[in-house]
């Protein structure tokens, strides 16, 4: 039997340790350790890795406080586009859905696609009706309103910028005490299982006030989402545009096939130096066969949490 483990994450970004305050940040580290919660009892029951991170990011997506599922960002048009996807690292299937509305769990349609689908990703209507097809829970516009979220977004309405919702800073009274408006994007899981077949998930609300139909790293295989048993699965968190480029997740795993690197070798070469060498702000969470875990960002704070067999547990903000 393996050693098995569950890395999450809620996002990373450049919310300051000053702008965070106790109460705040014991609602982010209870909302991390109910996530890891809901995916590590899959793993201690003998269950999949897949399924284990499938419930860890439906969790998150459910709690508003993440920029995925009911907590998504508003887009230029005052509504909610999202983005998911998950990969199977024994098989290498893996489903996607990009730029769909009214999904209550993304990641949940990502996993359908994967299973009762010939297609890998879906996208925006079409994926809708997919869902709506096999009987997935849908949410008006109403169950994914933020005042925070509409605040943020009414700050760059018209502008014709579009923004990590984190660098929107604004304050909204409505908001818990200390967030002054800088909350993090996209949420993130990834495991081994006592089998030693690991898997990733990802999910996000995009950017605020992005362009209706813009596409970030999250749903793409490869660039926010990779899972290969032979390597590792990797969850990325970050500016969108700059993990495309350098097609992110997949460098870690053929760093680690074709120049023998360890996995926390590979992240930190990723994460440290190529992705700062084009702008890209952000980090990544990463699980190999053998149950070593790593959790690397270059920004100044990554919601994160890890758990494994070993009885070790991890919840952390800043670095």
């Amino acid at each position: 039997m393996s050693r098995y483990a569950l890395v999450i994450h809620g996002g990373a970004g450049t919310l300051l340790r000053s702008a965070m305050t106790a109460e705040m940040e014991a609602h982010y580290s209870a909302a991390l350790e109910e996530a890891l919660q809901a995916g590590f009892s899959f793993l201690q029951q003998g269950g999949c890795s897949l399924d284990a991170v499938k419930a860890a990011v439906m969790n998150l997506e459910d709690c508003i406080l993440f920029n995925a599922g009911r907590g998504a960002v508003f887009g230029a048009d005052g509504r909610q586009e999202m983005d998911a996807s998950i990969m199977d690292g024994k098989t290498r299937m893996a489903g996607a859905v990009s730029a769909v509305q009214h999904i209550r769990n993304p990641v949940e349609l990502a996993y359908t696609i994967m299973q009762k689908s010939p297609h890998v990703m879906l996208n925006g209507k079409g994926a809708y009706e997919f869902a709506v097809a096999q009987g997935l829970a849908t949410a008006p516009d109403e169950y994914f309103y933020s005042a925070l979220r509409y605040e943020q977004w009414k700050q760059l309405q018209g502008s014709g910028t579009a923004a990590l919702d984190h660098n929107v800073k604004v304050q909204d009274t409505n908001a818990l005490p200390g967030t002054e408006g800088r909350k993090f994007g996209t949420v993130g899981a990834v495991a081994v299982d006592v089998h030693g077949n690991i898997a990733a998930a990802t999910s996000t609300g995009g950017m605020t006030n992005k362009q209706w139909g813009r596409v970030g790293d999250s749903p793409i295989i490869g660039a926010g989402t990779y899972a290969n048993n032979e390597t590792c699965a990797i969850s990325c968190t970050g500016h969108g545009e700059p993990f495309i480029r350098a097609v992110t997740a997949y460098d870690v795993s053929c760093l680690m096939e074709y120049k023998g690197l360890s996995l926390q070798e590979a992240m930190h070469l990723v994460v440290h130096d190529k992705l700062l060498k084009i702008d890209g702000e952000g980090g990544m969470i990463g699980v190999d066969a053998k149950g070593n875990t790593a959790m690397v960002f270059n920004s100044e704070g990554m919601y994160r949490g890890m758990k494994n067999s070993d009885g070790e547990q991890v919840v952390s903000i800043y670095k």
